[in-house]
Formats: C-alpha cells, structure tokens, sequence
C-alpha cells in the first residue's frame, strides 16, 4: 500500500512477549519515534509488562490535520490503522490476551489510537488518548461494545491543536462505547502526555499484572 507503514519494524522493551503477563501498544505523534515512546513509557514501567510501539514512515501517521476529512489523509491513515492492527495481532499471537492489552497514543498517535478503538471496539485492557481524539471535521458514528474498558482521555484547555470540544466529544464516544471513561482537562496550552497520565498507566499496568490468573492464553 502506497504510504504504508507496515515495513517499519516494532520496537519492543521491557518483558519478551513470550513471558509477558500485559502489554502496552505505544503510538507516537507526529515527529516522534517508536524509540522515543519506548523510553518514555520508563516512567510507568512494570516487572513482566511488555513494551511494543509500531513506526511511521516520516515520523508522521497522517500528513495533515487530524480534523481534515478522512480522504484528505489517505492513504496513509489507513496504513496508520492496520499498524497499530498488526501491532496488536503481534501482541495476541505472542499469548497476551486483548483484555491485558493497552493500547496508547500521544497526539497524532492518539487520534489513529481512538479510530482503531473506536472501529474496533472489543474489552481491551485499556485504551490511553492523551492529547488527541477522533478524526475528521464531526465525530462519526460507532456501533459495538467496549465492554467497560478502561478508558483514560487527556487534553488541555487551550491546546492550539487539538479543541477541547474533541477531546470531550471524544470521551462521550467513548462512553457511548461502553468504556469505563476517565477524561482529565488540565488547564493550559500544553499538548502531550501528563505525569498525572503517565501515573496512571502505571496504575491501569500494575493492576492488569496483579488480576492474571491461570495460564496464558492465545486468544
């Protein structure tokens, strides 16, 4: 597919998949890099979670603005959509089931991470949208069941990117979906991910680790 970013490879830290009791799914933004939120996601860390974060060609998902009508950023924003796809297959295939797997994104990465979800909605271990939200000049309609899934929605009040009526749209969505939402709205005009976010995938991580029960799964 022209604009793919399929061929990129994953980069994974922390517990090898084979052995992982959770794992997150690490989308970055625009200008960021796989490695980048590898490093970052030190800050929440856990013994046996594992660390996966797919690569855009470019450095970038989708070339302009995520409130741009969806053709506007084909096709890379369908390629967007089956790496994080394939990045979670990887995930599953490994023998970490959907429900310990979180899914997060920064940014641009959040927006791909909330169309994935959203298109997709099944229990996942957690969905993670920190500075971003659902695409396109109005927000779509979504049908399924998120089945209480962790849902944690971040953004500020003055943004310059990204409107807090999306990131509040989004989490209405979300909850539509039947996500169990948390939105956090700092005041400010910062854009990325909090410590206060950080924290609490730190948390949401621990929490998935300390409820295995039983063996691993190949769901």
């Amino acid at each position: 597919m022209a604009g793919s970013h399929r061929d990129r490879p994953l980069v994974t830290a922390g517990a090898p998949l084979s052995v992982a009791g959770a794992a997150v799914v690490l989308v970055h933004g625009r200008g960021g890099s796989a490695d980048g939120m590898v490093a970052l996601a030190d800050e929440c860390y856990r013994h046996g979670l594992a660390l996966v974060a797919p690569a855009a060609r470019r450095n970038r998902w989708f070339p302009g603005s995520f409130l741009a009508p969806h053709e506007a950023n084909e096709p890379e924003f369908s390629a967007a959509l089956e790496a994080v796809a394939d990045a979670v297959a990887t995930v599953r295939e490994a023998g970490v089931p959907r429900e310990r797997v979180v899914v997060l994104g920064i940014s641009q990465g959040a927006c791909v991470v909330a169309e994935f979800a959203a298109r997709n909605p099944r229990r996942y271990g957690g969905v993670v949208l920190s500075s971003g939200g659902l695409m396109g000049p109005e927000v779509g309609d979504y049908d399924g069941s998120l089945d209480e899934t962790p849902v944690l929605v971040g953004g500020h009040e003055g943004d310059p990117r990204v409107p807090v009526e999306r990131v509040r749209e989004t989490a209405a969505v979300f909850e539509a979906l039947g996500g169990d939402v948390r939105t956090r709205i700092e005041p400010g005009d910062d854009h990325g991910i909090t410590d206060a976010e950080l924290a609490a995938v730190g948390d949401l991580a621990e929490a998935l680790l300390a409820g295995e029960t039983g063996g691993r799964s190949d769901r």
